[in-house]
């Protein structure tokens, strides 16, 4: 086993992915979500890998070190999917446990549904998997909430990516701070919804001082790994959501599909995500979309970063749910 994490890169599907990667044994894949990376996976690397389990965090396509294309279509579900299974076969493998977090999680939910011959195991954090509706989510997302809900803000390319891209250190630390179960923005959690001619920052308040899960150096490596792509630091992730009602569209025939596999949910209860329309809903058919359902978690106080602020618990979760996995 190596005592440290190692970086690399991996060629899939015609996109560089690079990796972290830590240990030796059955394979378990960390996916990050918006914004984030590699680095989002820092406290789960050496415990996982110390229980016996070859850690590999990738950062996903568009993010960080890793290529970036320039069409937005590329980013659709059926691509980052079509990652995690070219990842598992250029890492010499024929299966792993996939565990994501925020977007990681759907596309966790997903090949886990569209695969369950790769995917032994899945975890998603933060977000469940959500039922198929009957219209496009943006749609059906800007009449609840307006088009200020920032999935819809999002969508125009170029301007939420230059706001972000702006300042990156800024960015880190409301975007991360903001979120986080420590913050007053996520008592009660509400979505990001931006008032007309504003922008997500403004609703964002710099903090102050960083919560104690988060250091200035944290943030530092996020914008050393996110500078790379310049005044399209952010393009990449930014065009997941541009794909949203795509996705729609592509996974319709497999709208009815459970996730058969054995999974596991867990999430904070000031997690800003639970207060999304119709997520009360996805949670409460938890066992009815996931029939392979082992455990469901809510974290105390946890805001929507759960693996970093909530370290020594998700991975007591994720250890309980490896070691109770078929071999």
């Amino acid at each position: 086993m190596t005592s440290t994490v190692e970086h690399r890169f991996v060629e899939v599907n015609g996109v560089t992915l690079h990796i972290a990667e830590q240990g030796q044994g059955p394979l378990v894949l960390l996916l990050h979500g918006f914004p984030e990376c590699w680095y989002s996976w820092r406290h789960q690397f050496a415990p996982l890998a110390e229980a016996g389990y070859r850690v590999v965090a990738p950062d996903q396509r568009g993010y960080a070190r890793s290529g970036q294309p320039e069409d937005i279509a590329a980013y659709s579900m059926l691509h980052l999917t079509g990652d995690v299974i070219g990842l598992i076969h250029a890492l010499g493998e024929t299966g792993a446990v996939v565990v994501g977090h925020d977007w990681g999680a759907p596309v966790a939910w997903t090949t886990a549904t569209l695969r369950p011959d790769v995917v032994r195991g899945v975890a998603g954090l933060s977000v469940p998997p959500v039922p198929r509706g009957l219209v496009p989510p943006l749609a059906s997302m800007r009449s609840l909430l307006g088009e200020g809900f920032y999935q819809a803000y999002f969508q125009e390319p170029g301007v939420a990516d230059a706001e972000l891209a702006l300042d990156l250190a800024a960015t880190f630390r409301s975007i991360l701070s903001n979120s986080s179960g420590d913050s007053p923005h996520t008592d009660p959690p509400r979505p990001w919804v931006i008032p007309e001619g504003r922008r997500l920052l403004d609703t964002m308040p710099a903090p102050k001082e960083l919560p104690d899960w988060l250091t200035e150096e944290d943030i530092d490596v996020f914008v050393r790994e996110y500078a790379g792509h310049g005044d399209r630091a952010f393009t990449g992730g930014l065009n997941w959501y541009r794909n949203i009602d795509r996705n729609w569209e592509l996974l319709a025939p497999f709208h009815d599909r459970g996730i058969g596999v054995p999974a596991l949910y867990m999430a904070g209860d000031r997690d800003l995500v639970r207060a999304f329309p119709g997520m009360d809903r996805a949670t409460a058919a938890l066992r009815t979309t996931a029939p392979g359902l082992v455990d469901s978690v809510t974290l105390p106080g946890c805001g929507h970063w759960t693996q970093q602020e909530r370290p020594e618990e998700v991975n007591a979760a994720l250890l309980d749910f490896l070691a109770g996995l078929p071999a």
